[in-house]
């Protein structure tokens, strides 16, 4: 435990989320997530109790319908009865800016949103849809996660990458030009947050792979050029069929 104290921890921004700061220095926070249907209120609530008593300190819901939308609102003031005040964090796909734009009080009852880059939304409405989802963060004073992942990389960016790759003399193994791609997915994801006007300082980043070697080069990356706080994850993780 000695030497884990004497590490020469990167400095990050801090990021509030809920009661439960993010980099900055503070200490490693764990996070789960539910695998209930969201929309069921009593099972999903009864699920994330029981992840922060055994020591999760955050707790991640998939929010991917209007039913599940509706329910976290109920979920939350369930917690906050029990007097767990875990704080929950909302895992959105290319419907979200819909999601929380229809159902004003979801942001609210969320601590922090989850936005995907890789399928936010495609072609011309990507940007678009992505700038909504942060201008709902920035409405409702909510920080965000931008987690790109391995198996739903932006595909313009990773052809690109690729194509520029194949050019070169001495091309680079495809799995290095995939770990650049997720690394710039990341960067000019959080880049175009906070030109849309969200602070460094409610932007946590990710860059989730299957593999703990891609994982460790990637996060040393994504470390070296960025001051953002890091949310560290495998995707698929596990053993068995369900990870």
């Amino acid at each position: 435990m000695a030497a884990l104290a004497e590490i020469d921890r990167r400095r990050t921004h801090a990021v509030q989320v809920g009661n439960v700061t993010i980099g900055g220095g503070a200490p490693v926070v764990v996070q789960s997530m539910t695998n209930t249907d969201t929309a069921d209120v009593d099972a999903t609530a009864r699920q994330v109790a029981e992840l922060a008593r055994a020591g999760s300190e955050l707790v991640r819901v998939t929010v991917n319908n209007i039913e599940s939308a509706r329910a976290v609102p109920l979920i939350r003031e369930r917690l906050d009865v029990l007097g767990l005040h875990v704080p929950i964090v909302g895992d959105f796909h290319y419907n979200g800016h819909r999601l929380l734009a229809e159902v004003s009080e979801l942001g609210i009852a969320l601590a922090k949103l989850r936005i995907n880059p890789g399928n936010v939304g495609f072609g011309d409405k990507r940007d678009r849809q992505f700038e909504m989802m942060i201008e709902a963060a920035l409405a409702c004073d909510r920080p965000v996660r931008i987690g790109v992942n391995w198996g739903s990389l932006d595909q313009d960016l990773a052809t690109g990458l690729m194509d520029e790759n194949a050019a070169r003399p001495d091309p680079m193994p495809a799995d290095f030009v995939l770990r650049e791609a997720l690394v710039r997915s990341a960067l000019q994801s959080a880049e175009q947050a906070e030109r849309i006007g969200l602070g460094a300082d409610r932007i946590v980043i990710s860059a989730k792979v299957s593999r703990v070697q891609d994982m460790v080069a990637v996060y040393r990356e994504l470390s070296r050029r960025s001051d953002h706080a890091l949310h560290l994850g495998l995707t698929e993780a596990g053993m068995g069929t369900k990870g």
